[in-house]
């Protein structure tokens, strides 16, 4: 353990050499991912509960397929399939993107996490009160107004504890970091047991902060969760 602390403590925690440490790469990814995820599935979310099947069948394709296929598998198509097309070898914008492992990881984990979120979102959505509907109504509420301040603001309220759940899922996603040679946590793993030879200090060293992400995750969603659920606790 001493070995791979004193060798690879700034890969692992901080480097200030320009480069990121592992611990950075994984958050931004996290962050990334995460965040296109969220504001992507409200919308379709949105689109998932409509009546209009022409508008809900390719939400419902989409979430279908990236629930259906390994991460793993959807990295290695992102990142090694879609450039050998032709047509994105030739199109220099395209062709910039996937030649990026990094650009192609976040694309990969945002679409992840955007369908197994949309169908999160959806779920609560449909669980609305009929109650709470029909008020708005009463007040003769546009359809638009209705979602805004009624429909999704309840919805992913309830929503929470299944969606942080999903935010845990995806921090540990990122180690499929590799797939696209991204310098995450585990990267950093990898090549601390290559160098050291410790294979138990480098990977429980990478487990460990794994851990550590993921208690600090579940403090703070379990604080805002006591926050934003305090009103069903009322009605008890």
């Amino acid at each position: 353990m001493t070995d791979v602390l004193s060798q690879f403590w700034q890969a692992y925690l901080y480097q200030s050499n320009g480069a990121f440490s592992g611990m950075a790469v994984t958050l931004w990814l996290l962050v990334l991912s995460i965040s296109m995820g969220f504001v992507a599935s409200i919308f379709l979310a949105v689109a998932r509960v409509s009546p209009r099947r022409w508008i809900s069948f390719p939400v419902w394709l989409f979430t279908y397929l990236f629930r259906g296929t390994p991460l793993y598998v959807q990295i290695l198509f992102i990142y090694a399939g879609v450039y050998s097309l032709d047509f994105v070898k030739h199109t220099p914008p395209l062709a910039a993107f996937f030649q990026s492992g990094f650009d192609c990881l976040v694309l990969a984990l945002t679409l992840n996490t955007a369908a197994y979120t949309t169908e999160i979102f959806a779920g609560a959505i449909r669980a609305t009160s009929a109650g709470e509907i029909e008020s708005a109504r009463a007040f003769s509420m546009s359809r638009f107004a209705l979602y805004r301040r009624i429909i999704l603001p309840s919805a992913l309220r309830r929503a929470l504890p299944a969606y942080s759940n999903e935010v845990i899922l995806m921090l540990h996603a990122t180690s499929l970091a590799f797939t696209a040679t991204v310098p995450d946590i585990l990267k950093v793993a990898r090549d601390a047991n290559s160098a050291t030879y410790q294979t138990f200090a480098s990977y429980g060293l990478a487990a460990l902060l794994y851990l550590c992400l993921s208690f600090t995750l579940i403090w703070l969603f379990r604080g805002y969760e006591r926050r934003a659920l305090a009103y069903l606790g009322a009605h008890r």
